[in-house]
């Protein structure tokens, strides 16, 4: 889609840390995954109640 080659992901890597910093870099890391981790939970139990809702409808 982007056509990012490895050496592009560094290079945006290295930038990213330089404007950052490496302890900064690593909390929005920790916090980007936490985030997902939420995000996927409530998707997953928000699928588990519509298939409650559906088996109580019929």
């Amino acid at each position: 889609m982007f056509g990012l080659g490895p050496t592009e992901l560094i290079i945006i890597l290295v930038i990213v840390i330089v404007l950052f910093g490496v302890g900064r870099v690593s909390k929005i890391g920790g916090e980007l995954g936490s985030a997902i981790r939420e995000f996927r939970a409530g998707v997953s139990s928000d699928k588990e109640g519509e298939e409650e809702t559906k088996e109580t409808a019929s």
